[in-house]
């Protein structure tokens, strides 16, 4: 009977220690850490880094001259402060290089005036400069187009409808406020599925009549008061890309010299991205036809298509009301660009190593392409900047990790997070079948995921790439276990405003890669400034939109985090695995 309740005593014992191992606070060095914040903002060097990289070496358009050099310059930058490792690994897609070298747009007849536009990426040039009549091909549908046939020859011609520029009543700068944070603070776990994007997204399978009600249904059901004018306009702006798509092949086939759309923005600033090859007609649902594939405007085969120009929102209006009006207008123009032979993206690597658990591995890291039309400076220089400054602020103290620390700077994320999901599947493991495409990247789900050897190694990966607001805490990303050991780790920098930890998951950066195949990825909350206002993808998204104390305040943290994550005694705590989704079938 004894030796029973000393063997119940010991298992109790086992049992109650434990779990006061789990609930332990989780250690962080405060000494390193107050060292690491002095040598971040009292001597931080992150802005230089950036005027640089910016200026000189931006924009960084995927598989482009300006890629390459500016890769040259950061890989030499990271040798010289005493990394380890520094090198190149290929990743997809195979692209042509493309820069622009030199443009110009401005209108001389009825009147002269410059006219503030840009190319879109990819697009092809025209030899010389050129003068032009200018065609509103003010057309909503097929039948309306054959009124321009035989018009367009030659001709710059204006694809979009008239852009209604209403005035700015709000700041477009603004940091997040306490209400706010609260409220991520207080928030439940997203369910998986469904939301708007599920609900859109099968559109391009149905039928125009087919299409057209579900909308009608959709928008009386979240806008019951909407009035007839209000659902057209709501419907005119989800089929835009459709129809856009059909002018550019019109614009093609009657061999138009430009075609130029209303740039997304206003004052003065271009949202710009990609030139668009229009795509096959997708077949309606239940003729059992399998979806084409994508064809991009960098790919290797990609077809001849239009040269395509975004031009302000204001100008733009202006021409077209000018031609409305009855007004012969020209345009002079020029558009040179230069190509090189299509070759793989890579992304950029570069440690410090590990001493006893050397074999294991911390990553940080943001994506080192742009879009051409500002510099790149806040998506994603100041990710590339942070992460390289929390690298130096590491190696100048002289630290001495457990762990390996690694930094990553990815390729062609802009392209759909391709460097990274690239790496991820060469080291660590992909899901397979499921579908494919981005939905295995959502924390899940999406196939059978496939690991290899180094799966088992990487503790976590921390990521930066929204803007240069500073960060006020961190995504959980759905791994509950993480809140202890974020809770202690922000701690120190409470005072700085980065306090906040939420259950939500955020999407469309590079940590999705890791999350997506089981491992701890994760995206810091920022401040959001102007980013989705003004520099998003813009030729506003230059040096002068970066905040230097919040730079200073972003690569410490990181530089933080991934020291602690270096010399925890444990891995970092992953979220229980989803279960695989099967392919989705039918018409569901």
């Amino acid at each position: 009977m004894m030796k029973r309740i000393l063997c119940v005593v010991m298992v109790a014992l086992v049992v109650v220690s434990f779990g006061l191992a789990q609930m332990a606070p989780e250690k962080v060095d405060t000494i390193m850490i107050n060292k690491i914040k002095e040598e971040g903002f009292k001597k931080s060097q992150v802005m230089d880094f950036m005027s640089t990289f910016s200026d000189v070496h931006g924009p960084r358009l995927a598989g482009s001259p300006d890629y390459k050099e500016a890769a040259a310059w950061v890989s030499q930058k990271l040798t010289s402060w005493g990394l380890q490792n520094v090198h190149f690994e290929k990743s997809g897609p195979v692209a042509k290089g493309w820069a622009l070298k030199r443009f110009y747009m401005t209108a001389i007849q009825p009147k002269g005036f410059p006219i503030t536009a840009f190319p879109k990426a990819w697009t092809p040039g025209i030899k010389g400069s050129v003068t032009a009549d200018v065609v509103f091909l003010n057309a909503k549908n097929e039948a309306e187009l054959e009124s321009y046939k035989g018009k367009l020859k030659g001709k710059i011609v204006l694809i979009s409808g008239v852009r209604d520029l209403a005035a700015h009543f709000e700041a477009e700068g603004r940091r997040l406020t306490d209400a706010e944070l609260l409220r991520m603070a207080n928030a439940g776990l997203p369910e998986a599925g469904g939301g708007r994007r599920g609900q859109f997204g099968q559109f391009g399978q149905m039928t125009p009549a087919a299409r057209d009600s579900m909308m009608r249904a959709m928008i009386k059901q979240t806008q019951p008061d909407a009035d007839e004018a209000t659902i057209a306009r709501i419907i005119a702006q989800r089929t835009e890309p459709q129809t856009m798509a059909m002018k550019l092949q019109f614009c093609q086939k009657e061999g138009a010299l430009v075609a130029v759309d209303a740039g997304r923005g206003d004052g003065g600033t271009i949202f710009i991205a990609s030139a668009t090859v229009p795509q096959p007609q997708a077949q309606p649902q239940g003729q059992g036809a399998t979806p084409a594939v994508r064809v991009n405007a960098y790919d290797a085969n990609a077809p001849q298509i239009v040269p395509q120009v975004s031009v302000a929102g204001e100008q733009y209006n202006r021409l077209a009301r000018m031609i409305e009006d009855g007004q012969k207008v020209k345009v002079e123009m020029a558009l040179d660009v230069a190509w090189t032979p299509a070759d793989s993206s890579f992304n950029i690597i570069a440690e410090i190593p590990g001493t006893d658990l050397k074999d294991q591995v911390v990553m940080l890291g943001g994506h080192f392409d742009s879009w051409h039309g500002g510099t790149g400076a806040t998506d994603d220089g100041t990710g590339v900047g942070a992460a390289v400054e929390a690298m130096r602020i590491l190696q100048t103290l002289g630290i001495k990790p457990r762990r390996t620390i690694r930094v990553a700077l990815w390729a062609a994320e802009e392209e759909g997070l391709i460097g990274s999901r690239s790496y991820v599947a060469q080291h660590f493991g992909e899901r397979v079948g499921g579908g494919g495409g981005m939905g295995g990247m959502m924390g899940g789900g999406g196939g059978e995921l496939k690991l290899k050897p180094e799966h088992e190694k990487l503790s976590v990966y921390f990521n930066h790439d929204n803007g240069s607001g500073k960060f006020r805490g961190i995504y959980l990303q759905g791994n509950e276990a993480a809140r202890p050991i974020f809770r202690a780790w922000l701690a120190p920098f409470a005072s700085m405003g980065a306090t906040t930890i939420t259950l939500q998951n955020t999407g469309g950066t590079d940590h999705l890669s890791f999350d997506g195949v089981g491992l701890p990825g994760f995206q810091f909350i920022q401040d959001p400034l102007e980013y989705e206002t003004r520099t998003h993808h813009s030729t506003a998204d230059v040096y002068e939109r970066i905040q230097a104390d919040d730079m200073k305040q972003a690569a410490t943290i990181m530089a933080a985090f991934v020291y602690n994550a270096a010399m925890r005694d444990e891995m970092f705590p992953r979220k229980p695995a989803a279960a695989p989704r099967p392919a989705r079938t039918g018409s569901n």
